[in-house]
């Protein structure tokens, strides 16, 4: 359990130490993921290695309902800017599409290669680019250093083109970094390279959103306390704008399968996505 004021930051933000078979998460995400690809691709409903950039990273994958999309939800992977890429997490689509939504997941390129900065503009091309490939509305969400992207493309200086904002309409924050400083004092950041400039341009909680978008902060109740503090700072802080604000700690979830949701269309958590009432 973190206590406050925090002496040890580095513990704070360790998800993996705390999570039995943490290591057996990634390998079983990946072989999960590329079946589903494989089952898409077979079917004639999967666009890989898209390019919404020159930089080798700047891909993303597309992924087709049956039948013409209703919209389209783009999800923005973790792990702390700095690892993974889409390919880990193409099976979280399984949801959404059931629903009738098209599916873009990005990548990115990753820290030190580029700051978080950079790497918030890299998903708005992304989302651009996919906005012109998919019409209707626009649904965000990300899970971790995800969380953070998708709220930072609705607040701060704009990244997004005006009419690729106006066709945001939802925006779905997993266990999001909404506040970057803390980070500043860990060791990571000999890899993030945050300054308290960029923490302070960048940070979703220390910014205004820019409309009454709705957003919902999804937290599993038994993630490290730093992530549910984030996750409970973006609520406190949004709600006292315009924005519809809604929050979830979800009972038995942690860092790591928090995310399963996404993957089964009657969770909450999927319908939250894809804005339904969850």
């Amino acid at each position: 359990m973190t206590e406050y004021p925090i002496a040890d930051y580095d513990d704070a933000y360790a998800n993996g130490a705390h999570i039995a078979g943490a290591q057996d998460y990634p390998p079983r995400w990946s072989a999960q993921a590329e079946n589903f690809r494989s089952t898409l691709e077979s079917g004639g409903r999967a666009q890989m290695d898209l390019a919404y950039g020159s930089e080798p990273r700047q891909r993303v994958d597309l992924f087709l309902p049956e039948g013409d999309p209703r919209g389209l939800v783009v999800f923005v992977h973790g792990g702390y800017w700095k690892a993974f890429d889409k390919s880990v997490w193409s099976h979280l689509a399984v949801g959404p599409l059931a629903h009738g939504f098209a599916v873009a997941m990005p990548s990115y390129t990753l820290c030190p290669d580029a700051r978080i900065s950079g790497i918030s503009k890299e998903i708005a091309a992304a989302v651009a680019f996919c906005a012109s490939e998919i019409e209707g509305p626009i649904h965000l969400t990300g899970h971790s250093a995800g969380g953070h992207l998708v709220t930072r493309m609705i607040s701060g200086n704009a990244l997004l083109p005006d009419a690729v904002l106006a066709r945001i309409a939802g925006v779905v924050s997993i266990s999001g970094v909404h506040d970057l400083r803390p980070l500043m004092r860990t060791a990571m950041n000999d890899v993030l390279s945050i300054d308290a400039a960029e923490a302070l341009a960048h940070s979703p909680a220390l910014l205004e959103p820019f409309r009454a978008i709705p957003v919902t902060a999804w937290v599993g109740a038994e993630e490290r306390p730093e992530f549910v503090r984030q996750n409970r700072i973006l609520y406190e802080i949004w709600r006292g704008f315009q924005t519809p604000m809604a929050m979830v700690e979800e009972a038995g979830r942690h860092h790591f399968d928090v995310i399963d949701g996404l993957a089964d269309p009657s969770h909450g958590l999927c319908r939250a996505v894809v804005g339904a009432s969850f």
